[in-house]
């Protein structure tokens, strides 16, 4: 800060000197001339004869003001900026570096113990192909695909440059806008950031690189250096990996599944999460080609209809789910080249053992509930004091067709009456206690320009009036309601934000019923937001990297002071948790002896079911270890009604992870905070907030009266 501040009032300082300097030049240029020569000619002496004093004063401020205008405008034109893009064109690597084939380095990710997950690796096998050699199908489904004026433009096109930044503008799907060209640069000699300066380099670096090679030259390098997904690096690599052939036997099929990976490898290729995304991004490619007349209208039908046959992922890989998370979080900040060719050493946060615990559970649980008609599961367990992942299950079987290549655990679902510890932690920060009494009655709720809405409880009976407690701990959905709209959605939202939610937007798109989980969010999400609960009102973000280093074995990071930011009061983190942990308050719905209970251990736990049972949930912690499980089906479809939220489902899965995790492990009980008051309440002792012990009636008790089944 005290380097930025003293760099601007330096800049200040030499433009008025830059404008004082124009005022004299301009108002009095002979005088100043003649003085300058005089002073460097050494003829200027003290002991000379007195002349005549000129007395050169001070224009008014409208003139100075003016001449330090363009004293600024000069030096910003022929010196600042001269200067800045000299700086910039230096920093630019050289398109020749493109012709110079670099050895590929194998990237090695780790457990915290040390043993090996997956090794990323370029086909040690592949040979370097002409384009003489490749399919005159590839290299038209290519140039279709990518870029349709390859052999016209400079490089760049600048069209398509404006229809880009037009769409992103409008709010469409963001476009890339690159060609042929820009895509072999920024593979190869950048990093894969977005901003401004990198576009603008890879423009120029483009248009530098089309007067260094042939076009030709660039498609072979294209064909030979950019990723395909996975560890395909180029054609040969890809055609070998994903069909067991060399590139010069590729069909038409085969050619137009290639052409479509390298703009987005992690989303298209076969062998990642999406593995259908691939046939919809061919259909893109042979359409085009159509379009260009490279091929006909009966061409296009026939191999859309045609089956391609693809090998399946034969790398050895402990932990793919979490192996694949951690691949694209290196991606995102040092670049797919230096990741999959860098030879970096990945020590992550994962304990293969517990991770393989975990597995079997979700993986034996979800069998043997198979009859509730729910098809998949996952599991994450994270140290909420330092954002470690300590395993993350993705789904029952990665290597399940069509189940098990999709990550639970990243994607988006609903998290059911999950997400209620953000509405009581927001109601709590506006003066309720969890002593307030509220009204489990029926009620309509009408906004304006909205549909009527009629909230009902899972078990679809009315309670009479209940404590706040009561309400959170056996997961009532119309107090929660009611709740929502007395401290309002806004206020809901911002805090979830705060908490972890990343998904979420703007508060004015979500009802009521988004304190019942009608918002989606991720599973990674939500360990953050009740990680902040089990450290007591701190958020850490997850951080599944222990230490990375490089092929010379300098440390590029190193897991050391975690990064702690306080988003919710000590005191209302422990009264949530306490109500969590409360077996006898939720002992209505739950029962006293429900998975959710674990023996000799404070736990605090939530359970969450979606509407129509899409989504089942159980969240719980200590303050060292967050679990959340989950089961449902990948397609969203229902489970079976018979399924009960805190007794079938995730929850036995959740109750199996957290026990083998406390086995042999001291109870770890939260103390009370300074901020927290104990009183009689109700019949029990109950806890406070400093300064809201009175706003409740302790004497009159709240008695649950339930109503028939409507």
């Amino acid at each position: 800060m005290h380097a930025l501040i003293f760099s601007i009032a330096l800049i200040l300082k030499l433009l008025i000197f830059i404008g004082d300097a124009v005022i004299l030049i301009f108002k009095y240029p002979t005088k100043v001339i003649v003085k300058a020569f005089v002073i460097l000619s050494g003829r200027f002496k003290k002991k000379r004869k007195r002349r005549k004093v000129v007395r050169i004063f001070p224009p008014p401020v409208g003139i100075k003001i003016k001449y330090i205008l363009t004293g600024s405008l000069f030096s910003l034109i022929f010196v600042f900026i001269p200067l800045l893009i000299i700086i910039f064109l230096e920093e630019l690597p050289s398109p020749k570096q493109l012709s110079s084939q670099q050895s590929p380095l194998t990237t090695k990710i780790y457990d915290r113990n040390g043993i090996l997950l997956y090794q990323i690796y370029i086909n040690q096998n592949r040979t370097l192909v002409p384009l003489s050699s490749i399919p005159k199908y590839l290299k038209e489904a290519t140039i279709a695909i990518e870029d349709k004026n390859f052999y016209k433009n400079s490089g760049f096109d600048t069209l398509a440059i404006i229809r880009s930044i037009i769409a992103n503008l409008s709010g469409k799907p963001l476009q890339g806008g690159s060609t042929i060209t820009q895509q072999l640069i920024k593979s190869t000699l950048l990093t894969p950031e977005v901003s401004i300066q990198r576009k603008i380099k890879e423009i120029i670096l483009a248009f530098w690189a089309e007067k260094i090679y042939t076009k030709d030259q660039i498609l072979e390098m294209y064909f030979n250096q950019v990723p395909y997904g996975g560890t395909a690096w180029g054609v040969e690599a890809a055609s070998e990996i994903y069909f067991g052939k060399s590139v010069t036997k590729l069909s038409l099929a085969e050619s137009s599944l290639l052409a479509g990976l390298p703009r987005a490898p992690s989303l298209y290729s076969p062998h990642r999460e999406y593995p259908t995304l691939w046939k919809k991004r061919q259909k893109e490619v042979l359409s085009r080609m159509k379009d260009l007349r490279y091929i006909t209208k009966q061409q296009q039908v026939k191999t859309e209809k045609e089956k391609i046959t693809i090998l399946p992922m034969l790398t050895p890989i402990y932990a793919p789910h979490f192996v694949m998370y951690v691949k694209d979080f290196l991606t995102k900040k040092y670049g797919l080249a230096l990741v999959e060719k860098g030879g970096l050493k990945v020590i992550t946060s994962l304990d293969l053992n517990l991770q393989k615990i975990a597995q079997n559970i979700v993986a034996d649980e979800v069998q043997e509930n198979a009859y509730l008609n729910l098809t998949n599961g996952a599991a994450l367990i994270t140290n909420p004091k330092n954002g470690d992942i300590l395993a993350m299950v993705g789904s029952k079987d990665y290597d399940e067709k069509d189940v098990g290549n999709f990550n639970v655990t990243t994607g988006l679902r609903q998290p059911g009456s999950s997400i209620k510890v953000v509405t009581y932690s927001a109601a709590l920060s506006q003066g309720l206690t969890a002593a307030t009494p509220i009204n489990d009655s029926p009620i309509t709720f009408t906004l304006p320009n909205t549909p009527s809405y009629s909230p009902v409880n899972y078990d679809g009976r009315f309670h009479g009036t209940l404590t706040l407690r009561m309400a959170l701990a056996n997961s009532i959905n119309i107090p929660a309601v009611k709740t929502l709209a007395k401290i309002s959605i806004p206020t809901m939202v911002a805090l979830a934000k705060k908490m972890g939610i990343t998904t979420w937007g703007n508060p004015d798109n979500y009802g009521l019923a988004v304190t019942l989980g009608a918002a989606e969010a991720q599973m990674t999400d939500m360990a953050t937001v009740y990680g902040v609960l089990a450290n007591g009102g701190y958020r850490v973000d997850l951080n599944p990297i222990e230490k990375i280093t490089d092929s010379q074995g300098n440390i590029l990071e190193e897991k050391k002071d975690v990064t702690k930011k306080w988003v919710l009061d000590p005191g209302i983190s422990f009264i949530i948790s306490n109500i969590l942990a409360d077996n006898n308050a939720r002992a209505l719905e739950f029962g006293t002896n429900s998975p959710l209970y674990i023996p000799k251990h404070v736990v605090s736990v939530k359970t969450g079911t979606s509407d129509n049972k899409r989504d089942n949930w159980t969240i719980g912690y200590t303050p060292s270890f967050v679990v959340a499980t989950w089961v449902g089906n990948n397609d969203n479809s229902p489970m079976s009604p018979s399924l009960t939220s805190g007794i079938t489902g995730a929850a036995p899965i959740w109750n199996k992870i957290m026990s083998s995790l406390l086995t042999g492990k001291k109870d770890e009980k939260p103390t009370s905070p300074s901020n927290v008051i104990e009183k009689l309440c109700l019949g029990r002792i109950e806890y406070f907030i400093i300064g809201t012990e009175n706003s409740v009636n302790c004497i009159l008790r709240p008695t649950p009266s339930p109503t028939p089944k409507h």
